[in-house]
């Protein structure tokens, strides 16, 4: 008979403890230990909000606002601004944090109004999505709203920025929105948000590279 060691069950990963190292007005800074597969104590950096809500996994929103109007293209409303920890411009969808008290559509809406000046009507939310999950565990929902444009309050629409708030809103074609944000990378020293670039990247597979059978080789 043989006298080998039954194999190991890896273990499940898990949180041991949470350490404080740092605080401010918004973001912390905590020393995570936990148990890695192999059954092996580690640390690890975490950054985390300190404005999450309660009842809630989502810190925030996001929001993918569709603008249809009469004779027009449809575009995407994108919002411009300085990121100071970037050092630069950005372009992003609109997003904010989330209320106490608020669900994700109410807080999409309400964003949406006051950095863009749109209203609009939800039509699709996702599940709590991770941002950077090696740096942070900050989660958003990303929200799809349509935008009458039409409707008048949608024709001439009024940002509600706070006082510290600069944000420019860029509409982009729905159809060129790849095109749109290159054009716009060369011109000025910017950078995109990824999520806005993936989503590019699914419009140009959605509007040049149709679902086709492939064709099997003989």
């Amino acid at each position: 008979m043989s006298n080998a060691e039954e194999p190991k069950v890896p273990a499940a990963p898990h949180i041991v403890g949470e350490e404080l190292m740092a605080a401010g007005k918004w973001l912390k800074l905590e020393k995570t230990t936990y148990v890695d597969r192999s059954g092996s104590t580690r640390t690890w950096e975490t950054v985390k909000r300190t404005t999450r809500q309660t009842n809630t996994e989502a810190d925030g929103v996001g929001i993918i606002a569709l603008l249809k109007r009469t004779l027009h293209k449809d575009c995407v409303v994108m919002v411009k601004q300085f990121r100071p920890p970037m050092a630069c411009h950005t372009l992003e969808f609109p997003a904010g944090l989330i209320d106490e008290g608020e669900s994700a559509e109410a807080a999409a809406l309400r964003e949406l109004k006051e950095e863009t000046g749109y209203k609009g009507e939800v039509v699709g939310i996702t599940p709590v999505t991770c941002l950077d999950p090696g740096l942070s565990n900050c989660t958003t929902q990303m929200v799809m709203v349509n935008i009458n444009g039409d409707e008048g309050e949608n024709i001439n629409p009024t940002q509600q920025l706070g006082d510290a708030e600069f944000v420019e809103v860029i509409l982009l074609p729905l159809d060129e929105f790849q095109m749109k944000i290159d054009d716009l990378v060369k011109k000025e020293k910017i950078v995109v948000d990824a999520k806005v670039y993936i989503f590019a990247m699914g419009m140009v597979q959605a509007f040049f590279k149709p679902r086709e059978l492939p064709v099997l080789k003989q």
